[in-house]
C-alpha cells in the first residue's frame, strides 16, 4: 500500500510539473487560472463520485472539518501569495523561497509528529535545497536585491502555507481521498473567488475556445486528478518522504522548459536539477544493513 502511495505521489508531482506548459498559453491573470483550477477540479471529482455512485461521506467530512477547512484555506491563500511573489520578484527567486516549504515540513514534523530524522533524510533534504538554489538561479547572483524583499516575503509566506497544507493533511483521517480533495478544492475556490474580486479587473478577462480547452486540461488533469493522487498519498507517507519527493515537481517543470520550450539552461540549473533528483531518489533507496557475521 505504501509503495502504491509513493507511486501516486510521484505521478502527482510529475503532473504538477507539466502545468506551466499549459498555463503559459492561457491569456488570463494567474489568479483567475487558479480559481478555475479549484472550481473545475472540484466539479470533476464530484462528477466522478456521482458516476461511481459513492456519495460524499458527510459524517467523515464533519469529523475532519476542523482540519479540512483550514487546509483548504491554506491551499487557496498559498496560491494567492505565490502569485503575489511573482509580481514583486523573479520567478527564480519566488521558486527558491516557495520550495523552502518541504524543508520546513521536515523540521516541523520532527517535534510535532515525532517522526524520526535520520542522517540520510537530513542530508537528502539539504542536497535538495542546494539543488533548488542552483535551479532557481539564486546561486549565481549571490544575494537578493532590496527591491525584491517584498516578493521574497510573499514567497516565504506561500512556502509556510504549503508546509501547513502538508502537515494538516496528516491530521485528516478516515476519509476517502475523493471527499477530502473535493472539500479542500471547494474551500480554496471560495478563497480564490474573493481574491479575484479584490484584484482582477473585468478587462483582464478574455475567453475563447482555446482558452476554455486549456482551462479544462488544467482544471481536470492538473487539479482534479492530480490533487486526488496528491492528497490521497501524503496521508499515507511520512512527511520527510513526501517533502523530498515534492521536488520532482519543479525539476519536471525545468526539464520541460529546457527540452520542450527550448529555454536556455545554465550550468547551475543543470547541476541543481541533478542534485534534486539524486536526493529524491537516494532518500527512497534502502541500504541493507551489513550482518555482523559477514566477513
Amino acid at each position: 500500500m505504501l509503495k502504491n502511495a509513493k507511486f501516486r505521489l510521484i505521478t502527482a508531482m510529475l503532473l504538477f510539473g507539466t502545468i506551466g506548459l499549459f498555463v503559459r498559453y492561457i491569456p488570463l491573470p494567474s489568479s483567475v487560472i487558479a480559481l478555475s483550477r479549484g472550481v473545475l477540479g472540484m466539479l470533476f471529482l464530484l462528477a466522478v463520485t456521482k458516476a461511481k455512485k459513492t456519495p460524499l461521506d458527510k459524517t467523515a467530512i464533519k469529523k475532519n472539518a476542523v482540519w479540512l477547512l483550514p487546509s483548504g484555506i491554506a491551499l487557496g491563500f498559498n496560491w494567492a501569495l505565490l502569485f503575489e511573489a511573482y509580481r514583486f520578484t523573479s520567478v527564480a527567486t519566488a521558486t527558491l523561497c516557495y520550495y523552502l516549504a518541504p524543508i520546513a515540513a521536515i523540521l516541523i514534523s520532527v517535534p510535532l509528529y515525532r517522526e524520526k530524522m535520520t542522517v540520510k533524510k537530513g542530508v537528502c533534504a539539504l542536497l535538495a535545497l542546494l539543488g533548488m538554489a542552483g535551479v532557481s538561479g539564486f546561486l549565481p547572483n549571490g544575494k537578493i536585491p532590496q527591491s525584491e524583499i517584498t516578493g521574497v516575503l510573499f514567497g516565504i509566506s506561500a512556502a509556510a502555507l504549503y508546509a501547513t497544507v502538508v502537515l494538516l493533511n496528516k491530521k485528516i483521517t478516515d476519509i476517502s481521498p475523493y471527499d477530502k480533495t473535493i472539500v479542500q478544492l471547494g474551500v480554496s475556490a471560495v478563497v480564490m473567488t474573493v481574491y479575484c474580486l479584490l484584484t482582477v479587473e473585468k478587462q483582464q478577462i478574455s475567453i475563447n475556445p482555446k482558452t476554455i480547452l486549456l482551462l479544462l486540461v488544467v482544471g481536470i488533469v492538473h487539479t482534479g486528478i492530480t490533487y486526488l493522487f496528491y492528497f490521497g498519498a501524503i496521508g499515507e507517507i511520512n512527511v520527510s518522504t513526501s517533502a523530498i519527493l515534492s521536488y520532482i515537481d519543479p525539476v519536471t517543470a525545468l526539464f520541460i522548459s529546457w527540452f520542450v520550450l527550448r529555454e536556455k539552461a545554465t550550468l547551475f540549473a543543470v547541476v541543481g536539477a541533478v542534485l534534486v533528483l539524486f536526493s529524491a531518489l537516494f532518500s527512497e533507496i534502502k541500504i541493507p544493513k551489513k550482518n555482523k557475521t559477514d566477513a
